[in-house]
Parts: structure tokens; C-alpha cells; sequence
């Protein structure tokens, strides 16, 4: 069988390294003087099982330094519990997303009582205070050593919260120079937990909390300047079949579309649910933006029309050379918080993407013009260019080589910005002919291609990173002067 050129993505890749000085092809902008982190599964198979799943894979880190026009690289494997007592005992330790480690009836009956999540922190990097670190959907992030990448052991957050699942999306409001994030606890009676969290302490304050019966699969949430919105999606699961089913974590969760999606808008200084509203059923992974206008809370959110992504995504699948779709469309979502239940949807681009980014240093929680992400340019192709959305002109532009397969695009703003968009885009990108990988930089404006930093491998598609600016922050995109 011929199989899809992208699956070199989805391959373990088990060199770890570091170089000072890249090659670059064309012109780095010398303003660049920060650092892409990015984060992903690296290694796909332990011993002789295999992970199911892109989101199970065990987590490694890269590091692109920018310096004068120059650029260093590093790579390491991130030492979370979960991937040392893989390396330990040669096989699959912890329960991940989509797989099951091997068990005895004994240990089976022990995880009954003392289920332990995976803590293998494969989906985002964020900076806490003077610490960075490397997050994922259950609550246990990982400290690592910006420099050598070296894992410092994991995050104390020095407070009482507790729960089972939470998101690596969390959200920094400027203005308050606060986190916000929120956490699931399973039980009888499960409850959601919104907290915020100081720039520069440990702790985590609660906001809210919201009793659920059966909880919904969430990836991410909104912002507004006012406001956090928690979107719960029809896909849903009881918490004691969780515990009990010997089932991998998502294959818990039943797509319920009768229920719709329900939209929880809560105030984020006073703890007040302000709204509860109900729409039609949707299924997504990632908000864009949200914001306040006209009485109305706006959510933006990449949107699929029900939970089938989830499955397009098991390793076999996207292994073979089946056709695949697993895009979704931009969809805008208006909560009236003077009027009743309904909510407005609105599709914003008709155009495929999934991995949004924004200018999200002064456009979270506002109204905003541009969103880029990743699409594909052959039909039932894997992630094979990058686009940018126009929310005003509706005039999007696109970036698309033969044989690449870009990842997240992340915006860095310019010095002394004009615009939204003035600034480049980074994205780690895999030629598949090369076998190869290199990190792209677009001008944000017109998508014209300045450079091409070659990495000395095929690095394995990743989730999400962030650029930081030593000294400016937990996520240091430069302000705009207009």
C-alpha cells in the first residue's frame, strides 16, 4: 500500500540535540530576538504496544532562539512521570486520551481506586511568573529549564484546588496580569472550577464554580475583557462509567446532539453567572476570540459539525492513505445577555482551518480583524498550507508549497506596529520530500515568504507553542502604537 507522504509526521522521531546556528535560506528579521517554544508528541510506541492516538504520543519540546538574524535549535524529550515510568518499564504506564496501558486483573481492580491520569504535558508551553512550563488537559503542568530544555519536575501550584481534567488554553488578561483556567472534578455531583492566577505568583484563586451532571469534553474557552465563557459541547460523559469502564478516557464520552451546545458567561471578577444560553449542536477544539459588543457576548470558535474529528485522528488513520477532512469552519457565536436563550451563529469563512492564532497580545478579549491557521490545499490532504482569515474584507491569503505540511502559525507583532497585522508568522513546517523540517517566517501582512530555518530532522507534527520575549512576560507579544 502507497501510503500518505505526511505520515513521516506522525513517526517517532528519538534524536534529541542542540545547534547554535541553523541554516537559514533568506533574510531572519533582526528584530527577532525572542524564543519559539513549541510542544508535541514525539515518541509514538513504547516496547512493543503503540499509542492509538496523535494526542497520546509522549511529549517533547523545541526550541528556536532568535538572535540578530540567527537562530539555534533544541529538542528534548520532557520528563513527566508518565514518560519515565514508560522508559523504566518498557511499556505503556499511564492511561492517556485514546490508550490504555497493558494491566493484570489485579492492577485493573487497583485502578479502580487509584486511577493515575497521565501528566504527559504534550499540548502547550506557558511561562508562570519566572518559571516555563509545559501544560496538558489533566492539571499537573511540568517545569523545564528554558536554555537546555532540561525538565525541572512539576508545577506547584500551592493551592487547594482540585480536579481531574483542565485545559492547556489558559487565558492572560493584560490588563489584570492574571491567568484564567479552569478545572473538572469527577464525582457524584461533578463541578467545574474557574480560577484566575497572579503573573507573578503560584496560587490559583477560585472565580467560580458550576455543579454538572454529565461533563462536556472541552479543549479551550473564551475570554472577553469582562467576562470567561465556558463552552460545553454535546459530547459528554457520566462520570462513573469513566471510572468503571476499562475504556481509554475519550471513548467515555457519548456525542449527545439533543443537547446542544450550552454557553455559561460568568463575570470574571465577581464569580456571577450572567448567562446561560443554548444553541444548536456543534463540536470544536479550539476558541478564536471573544468579546463584549452591543449588550452581546461574542465567541468565536473553529467549529465542526459533530465529534467524528476525534476518530480522523487515531494514528492508524492518519498512517494510511485514506482521505481526510479534519477541518473545521470559523463560526460566531452571539449571546444576547439581556434576551433570552437562543444564540446567533453566524459562519465567518466558508474556508477549512483548525490550529487559529490571533495578534493575542492586544486583541484578546477585543474585536479583531485576522485569524491565521493552518488548511488544506488538496482536498483530503492533511494540514498542507496556511491561511489567514479577514474577518473585515473577507480577503484571505494563503501560503501552500508541494509536499509541506505547516503546523500552528504563530503571530509575532513588530516593533512599533501600525497595524494588526504588522509582524511575521512562525510556523514549524515538514517537507515531506526532504524528509526534513524547517521553520517558515511569513510577513503577517501579504503571506510573502522572508525565510526558511532548516532543522537538522523531521520534527513530528505538534500541538501548540508561543514565542516569548525574555523579561516581557507570560506571553510577550509586543503592544501596538497607534
Amino acid at each position: 500500500m502507497n501510503h500518505s507522504p505526511y505520515r513521516l509526521g506522525f513517526t517517532t522521531l528519538g534524536i534529541e540535540t542542540c545547534i547554535d546556528d541553523l541554516p537559514v535560506q533568506g533574510a531572519v528579521p533582526t528584530w527577532l530576538q525572542g524564543t519559539l517554544f513549541r510542544n508535541g508528541p514525539a515518541k509514538f510506541e513504547v516496547g512493543g504496544q503503540r499509542y492509538n492516538h496523535w494526542f497520546d504520543g509522549l511529549a517533547m519540546l523545541h526550541r528556536f532562539a532568535f538572535s540578530d538574524g540567527r537562530v539555534s535549535y533544541a529538542n528534548r524529550f520532557l520528563h513527566s512521570q508518565a514518560y519515565r515510568e514508560a522508559m523504566e518499564l518498557g511499556r505503556i504506564s499511564r492511561r492517556e486520551f485514546a490508550t490504555n496501558p497493558v494491566r493484570t486483573p489485579l492492577q485493573r481492580v487497583a485502578d479502580l481506586f487509584f486511577s493515575k491520569f497521565t501528566d504527559n504535558c504534550s499540548v502547550n508551553i506557558s511561562k508562570f511568573g519566572d518559571e516555563f512550563v509545559a501544560l496538558t488537559e489533566t492539571p499537573r503542568p511540568f517545569r523545564f529549564d528554558p536554555e537546555t530544555l532540561e525538565t525541572l519536575g512539576a508545577y506547584d501550584y500551592q493551592d487547594g484546588l482540585t480536579g481531574h481534567v483542565s485545559t492547556a488554553h489558559l487565558h492572560f488578561d493584560f490588563q489584570r496580569m492574571r491567568h484564567y483556567g479552569y478545572l473538572l472534578e469527577f464525582g457524584l455531583q461533578s463541578r467545574y472550577h474557574l480560577y484566575s492566577m497572579a503573573a507573578d505568583a503560584g496560587r490559583r484563586v477560585r472565580v467560580a464554580t458550576l455543579p454538572v451532571r454529565k461533563p462536556a469534553y472541552m479543549h479551550s474557552f473564551g475570554m472577553t475583557e469582562r467576562y470567561l465563557v465556558l463552552t460545553e459541547f454535546p459530547l459528554v460523559v457520566n462520570p462513573l462509567k469513566l471510572r468503571f469502564s476499562g475504556k481509554s478516557f475519550i471513548r467515555n464520552y457519548n456525542w449527545e446532539p439533543e443537547r446542544g451546545i450550552h454557553f455559561h458567561v460568568i463575570d470574571k471578577e465577581t464569580g456571577r453567572l450572567m448567562k446561560s444560553a443554548r444553541s444548536t449542536p456543534y463540536f470544536g477544539f479550539h476558541h478564536v476570540n471573544a468579546f463584549e459588543e452591543d449588550g452581546e457576548v461574542v465567541v468565536d470558535i473553529v467549529t465542526y459539525p459533530d465529534a467524528g474529528v476525534i476518530d480522523l485522528l487515531y494514528l492508524d488513520r492518519l498512517r494510511s492513505d485514506q482521505p481526510l477532512t479534519a477541518l473545521g469552519k470559523l463560526t460566531r457565536f452571539r449571546i444576547d445577555l439581556n434576551g433570552g436563550e437562543n444564540v446567533a451563529i453566524e459562519t465567518l469563512s466558508e474556508t477549512p482551518m483548525d490550529f487559529p492564532r490571533i495578534d493575542y497580545r492586544n486583541r484578546a478579549g477585543h474585536s479583531y480583524r485576522y485569524a491565521y491557521g493552518v488548511g488544506s490545499e488538496i482536498p483530503g490532504n492533511f494540514n498542507d498550507k496556511l491561511v489567514k482569515l479577514d474577518l473585515e474584507g473577507r480577503q484571505h491569503a494563503s501560503w501552500h508549497r508541494n509536499g509541506c505540511y505547516p503546523g500552528e502559525p504563530v503571530f509575532v507583532s513588530a516593533p512599533e506596529a501600525l497595524k494588526e497585522d504588522d509582524g511575521v508568522i512562525l510556523s514549524v513546517v515538514l517537507d515531506a520530500r526532504k524528509k526534513t523540517s524547517f521553520l517558515l517566517i511569513l510577513t503577517a501582512s501579504g503571506y510573502e515568504e522572508l525565510a526558511r530555518v532548516e532543522a537538522p530532522h523531521a520534527i513530528p507534527f505538534g500541538f501548540h507553542g508561543n514565542y516569548l520575549n525574555e523579561g516581557n512576560g507570560p506571553v510577550s507579544f509586543r503592544t501596538l502604537h497607534s
